[in-house]
């Protein structure tokens, strides 16, 4: 049962990103070498964090106000690295097209871009999802499973599964609007990702407090409902302009 237990757990953590990845990201193998890039430049991105503040863990202070700092710092340093990755792509599109002018085949559509930005976000959905809460799941596939003081009501291993799905969310649709904020010069879409990122990250700090789960996250999830939305109407937005355009030529 406790197989079963930590399969699950590792399911709804990345369950429905696999389901992308099958249904869509699979069909097309550049989108799978985007995804893989992606998922690596976090991993080492999230490592690298780990590895400046691993001098000042663990923390003395019992109140939340280090833990605030060490979250804001990262999601900086990670909203400064989505601008230099966005740079990056923009050179291998012009790359791309380039090639595509040079073989008298079409550019770019815009559903390609938006499915190599979905993909880009998928890499560091999961890279958030690999570091933060399967690396915890080996103790889920032993005898029993694991309580905190602080959350009694669920056992750790669900509650790191929910979390890391919600950021799994963010993160994927955060790119597509982060990409397309870069690219039409949107400021106000550029703040909401890395506004959102950041308020969803110093949600978690509610789980420090005595119960604090059953708030922190469905807080979460709000914030991940937002998003998904926000990034729905982003994504019909530029759709019907691009379908509006060839119309009219």
């Amino acid at each position: 049962m406790t197989i079963a237990a930590g399969i699950g757990y590792a399911l709804v953590a990345l369950g429905p990103s696999l389901s992308l990845f099958v249904s869509v990201i699979a069909k097309k193998p550049f989108l799978i070498l985007t995804v893989l890039s992606s998922t690596l430049l976090w991993l080492v991105s999230l490592i690298v964090l780990s590895g400046l503040w691993r001098g000042f863990l663990p923390l003395k202070s019992l109140s939340g106000w280090p833990y605030a700092v060490l979250l804001v710092t990262s999601v900086g340093f990670q909203e400064g690295l989505r601008i230099i990755f966005w740079k990056i792509y923009m050179r291998l599109e012009d790359m791309l097209d380039a090639f595509a002018d040079r073989v008298s085949k079409p550019r770019l559509f815009v559903t390609d871009k938006l499915l190599i930005a979905l993909a880009a976000g998928l890499g560091h959905g999961v890279a958030h999802a690999v570091f933060f809460c399967l690396s915890l799941l080996t103790p889920a596939f032993g005898p029993a499973t694991f309580y905190v003081d602080r959350c009694s009501r669920l056992p750790f291993f669900l509650v790191c599964a929910i979390i890391a799905l919600g950021f799994v969310t963010i993160h994927t649709v955060s790119m597509v609007i982060a990409f397309n904020g870069y690219a039409e010069q949107r400021t106000t879409d550029q703040i909401f990702v890395s506004v959102v990122h950041l308020i969803a990250s110093l949600v978690t700090l509610i789980n420090l407090v005595p119960g604090g789960c059953i708030v922190g996250v469905p807080v979460l999830y709000a914030m991940t409902i937002l998003t998904l939305l926000h990034c729905g109407r982003v994504v019909m937005k530029r759709i019907t302009e691009a379908a509006n355009r060839q119309v009219n030529r």
